[in-house]
């Protein structure tokens, strides 16, 4: 399973919150791994000025850094905590247990719940991040949806090397490595590993394992 662990897709060295991952165990292991972690650390520390128009719901369950800007009209509910210089803009809904490193983007009407968002990811317009990881330098294009839940609603388990692998999540959307890139519309199915440097073209379907620097695109239009 080397090649599933979270050194295959994301440089942790940066990132405030390395404790979520196991090198040795499989990538979506630090989706479990979420609650606990945000159970036992300190949280309610707001270092920057709220508006009054914004909804912070649990107040005592959100860490907010330095340098962050909340604008009018978001919704952040607690678990969470924002890295320094993470920008949440209006209309934006954050559902709780949610950890984003440094210089993060959650745009207008992007909803994200139970992810992890590393150093620079952006999920800037209209996206649907649910119960993923985004590492550093991704960017999700406007209207990318990271699905997570299978329509027969079973676990979500996938092929891999000849082997139906579980992963033990009832909810598990997408895995997207440093630097990868999901162009507008796109939509992953349940499951989904993007290795790093990918990009995928707007307005696809995008499933199972992609390797590092994979171009993704739909084979009738190439």
């Amino acid at each position: 399973m080397q090649s599933l662990a979270s050194a295959h897709f994301f440089s942790l060295e940066a990132f405030d919150h390395q404790a979520l991952f196991d090198v040795e165990a499989p990538v979506w292991e630090a989706l479990h791994r979420l609650s606990p972690y945000l159970e036992k650390t300190p949280l309610g520390k707001i270092e920057v000025p709220i508006p009054s128009t914004a909804y912070l719901i649990n107040r005592s369950q959100i860490s907010i850094a330095k340098g962050c800007i909340i604008e009018p009209g978001a919704y952040i509910q607690g678990p969470v905590i924002l890295g320094p210089n993470t920008v949440v803009r209006h209309g934006a809904y954050i559902r709780g247990h949610v950890i984003t490193g440094e210089g993060c983007l959650i745009g207008h009407t992007t909803e994200i719940k139970h992810s992890i968002l590393l150093n620079r990811a952006s999920a800037a317009h209209f996206n649907y991040v649910g119960d993923s990881i985004l590492g550093n330098d991704v960017n999700l294009g406007a209207g990318v949806k990271l699905a997570n839940v299978r329509l027969d609603h079973a676990p979500i388990s996938f092929f891999y090397l000849g082997k139906t692998i579980p992963t033990n999540l009832k909810k598990f959307g997408a895995i997207v490595g440093d630097e990868a890139q999901i162009g507008c519309n796109a939509v992953t199915s349940p499951g989904t590993f993007i290795g790093p440097g990918s990009l995928c073209y707007p307005c696809l379907n995008i499933k199972g394992i992609l390797p590092p620097h994979t171009i993704y695109r739909d084979k009738k239009n190439k």
